[in-house]
């Protein structure tokens, strides 16, 4: 009986470390996946390599979930909208010049847009101080001279402005937080057409809008997975990403970005955590990224934007921080 019970606990010990063992074994594995380069991170070493993280703003105060990132190709400096309604500008070297904050005329900026004058275009909804949706104007000495108000078109008054895009004519392209295409209006805002990507049985809801040097425009939607991409006439070219949570899938982009030199396009998912590379025909290449606080991973990153070297900038949102990465 004694030889039992010595057995039975013997066995009951060795399950117990057993146990113990896989239990120390997943929690490093979990740890390791947590705070180390993904895998794709370190496949992709020769392609895409981390360069450096932006997190302060030229007082040295923290970034505050940074939520859009625009690259200005004219004078190659970068602005950045974060969760305090600021818009904070930074050198081509991530050096911190300026901030415009509601003493500006910044109350609750949405996306931005620069123009080849410096002409800087911010949309934001209503507030309290202004309760009208607007694209408020600003000279390239950053100081307002202007609101302009969409109209012409159904629903113009209720139409909230989230991202923006200028063309070589002076007119936007601007899409609103949930409305199906992008509305084009002139520079005063009056209505000129409407561009709205179709599905089977309905027109694709719209998230971001950006173009490239040629003038081409490319439309994110979250909804549908996918990128949609028009020449500078607006005719259509094609489309790609299919919707999903797997490898080379969109779950839910948010932004767009796109490497003039080499043609390559940038997503970044949301809910992936993630940053999926295209090439210029929109065949997946690869991706980057993954859930995690270490270089090279994110925490539900919204925008990103490519600026004239190539680099990858992205708002890296629930990190608080901007992430840079070099494409070779």
């Amino acid at each position: 009986m004694d030889m039992i019970n010595f057995q039975q606990e013997s066995c009951v010990k060795k399950t117990d470390i057993v146990r113990i063992a896989l239990l120390v074994l997943c929690s490093v594995l979990l740890f390791l996946c947590l705070v180390s380069p993904g895998l794709d991170a370190q496949m992709l070493g020769s392609v895409i390599t981390f360069q450096e993280t932006i997190s302060a703003d030229e007082e040295g105060g923290a970034l505050f979930f940074p939520s859009f990132v625009f690259a200005d190709t004219y004078s190659n400096e970068i602005y950045l909208i974060d969760g305090r309604g600021r818009i904070i500008i930074f050198t081509s070297d991530f050096f911190p010049l300026y901030t415009l904050s509601k003493r500006n005329g910044i109350e609750s900026p949405q996306g931005l847009t620069v123009d080849a004058d410096g002409n800087l275009y911010v949309a934001q909804p209503a507030t309290a101080a202004n309760p009208r949706h607007r694209i408020s104007v600003f000279n390239a000495c950053l100081k307002w001279e202007r609101d302009i108000y969409l109209k012409g078109f159904k629903d113009s008054e209720s139409f909230v402005p989230y991202r923006l895009a200028v063309d070589k004519k002076g007119n936007f392209y601007v899409a609103a937080s949930y409305y199906a295409g992008v509305v084009y209006v002139d520079g005063n805002g009056r209505f000129i057409n409407i561009i709205s990507p179709e599905e089977e049985d309905r027109k694709a809801i719209i998230t971001n809008v950006i173009l490239d040097k040629e003038g081409r425009i490319y439309l994110v939607s979250e909804e549908e997975g996918r990128i949609y991409i028009y020449d500078k006439d607006q005719n259509f070219i094609m489309k790609f990403g299919r919707k999903g949570g797997s490898s080379g899938k969109l779950s839910r982009p948010r932004g767009i970005g796109v490497d003039d030199n080499n043609g390559r396009m940038y997503v970044v998912d949301y809910m992936r955590h993630t940053i999926t590379v295209y090439n210029r025909e929109g065949k997946f290449i690869f991706e980057f990224g993954g859930l995690g606080w270490a270089e090279g991973w994110f925490q539900f990153p919204i925008d990103l934007a490519v600026d004239n070297e190539g680099r990858i900038i992205v708002a890296d949102t629930f990190n608080q921080r901007v992430q840079v990465f070099r494409s070779r």
